[in-house]
């Protein structure tokens, strides 16, 4: 007996074969199916993920002053206006600063400072995913101001630094020896 379900699979099936089988016997590549266009280096530059070594960071920079501006702006009604995350319900913004040391404690509190072990990992995550209203939309110059800002409330970097994509791999972050390699082998095969 037949199914709604069994004959939608059959159909996929049978659409997925009508566009891999003519690639194959025309002796072309198994994985070119004659669809699709190769992306254009723009089209990919919105896909990024920013490694400790901060290769990829852009062009820019930014001050702990422009970051208090762009932060009262874009972030505390969130975050807090002294980074100290809100708990109302329709916010829910962790808070960002303070913390250090309760890691190992039986209420750890996970922040930037006390958690994150790269500073270029705040930039990352600040460019893709805040403002939370609006992913995304901060320029360069702002992310790395709004960084700047966060790491100067923390004690990290002096208020006066200006960061930049070669002086933000440079910050030392309060609990970066606080992290192990994962000891497993076959992790290797996969990066």
């Amino acid at each position: 007996m037949c199914t709604l379900k069994g004959l939608l699979l059959a159909g996929l099936a049978a659409a997925a074969a009508s566009f891999a089988l003519p690639a194959l016997a025309e002796g072309g590549d198994p994985d070119h199916y004659g669809f699709g266009t190769t992306p254009s280096p723009e089209e990919l530059s919105r896909f990024f993920a920013i490694p400790p070594d901060g290769a990829g960071l852009p062009p820019g920079k930014g001050s702990h002053g422009e970051g208090e501006k762009v932060f009262a702006e874009s972030c505390a009604a969130c975050h807090g206006e002294k980074l100290e995350g809100i708990a109302k319900p329709q916010y829910l913004g962790d808070k960002l600063i303070g913390g250090r040391g309760t890691l190992a404690s039986a209420a750890p509190v996970k922040t930037v400072e006390s958690y994150w072990p790269y500073a270029t990992t705040l930039f990352d995550y600040v460019k893709r995913a805040m403002p939370f209203n609006a992913p995304g939309s901060l320029t360069d110059d702002q992310v790395y101001s709004v960084v700047a800002y966060i790491l100067g409330e923390a004690n990290i970097i002096p208020k006066t630094e200006t960061i930049d994509a070669h002086s933000l791999p440079q910050v030392r972050m309060p609990n970066r020896d606080g992290f192990f390699r994962d000891p497993r082998p076959e992790l290797e095969l996969y990066r």
